[in-house]
């Protein structure tokens, strides 16, 4: 897997912004640990359940267009340094293409990184939904990865 922003010098720069040393270092050691400690797949509900607590932490003000609601998100990942998001959508459903997440500087931890920080956004989009007033069942998912730092929601009932 590689990241979205070949340029050495840029990619440099959104390090520097989105994972400043220490703190994220941190986090991205305690995230490590738990998943090697209790596995990915078992991290993965409680990853969402931190991503839910944040949304309820920094709620979305009240969106009446999909332009709109991008427009909220985007400015809620501005503030966290998380990058940005495109919504489409369809007939049953919204895709949410996420894009500059933050990559970890060690190399050997950024697919784990990866995969658990798309877990925190999972439930993080699937509360900003719900605060639109989106039913409790349906759900966001990880639908596709384009990179480390490029990947693709899809928010649609799962039935």
């Amino acid at each position: 897997m590689t990241t979205t922003l070949e340029n050495p010098a840029l990619l440099g720069w959104f390090r520097g912004q989105q994972t400043p040393e220490g703190w994220f270092d941190l986090l991205a050691l305690i995230v490590d640990g738990m998943v090697r400690n209790v596995g990915e797949l078992e991290s993965q509900p409680f990853l969402r359940q931190m991503g839910i607590a944040l949304a309820d932490q920094y709620p979305l003000p009240a969106s009446e267009t999909v332009g709109e609601l991008e427009a909220n998100i985007n400015a809620q990942l501005a503030r966290f340094g998380w990058g940005c998001v495109e919504i489409d959508t369809s007939d049953t459903d919204l895709t949410l293409r996420h894009q500059a997440l933050p990559v970890s500087r060690v190399e050997d931890q950024q697919s784990r990184w990866c995969h658990a920080f798309c877990a925190i956004l999972e439930g993080l989009y699937v509360r900003w939904m719900q605060g639109q007033g989106g039913k409790s069942h349906v759900t966001v998912s990880r639908e596709r990865l384009f990179s480390l730092s490029d990947v693709q929601f899809r928010y649609h009932n799962p039935q």
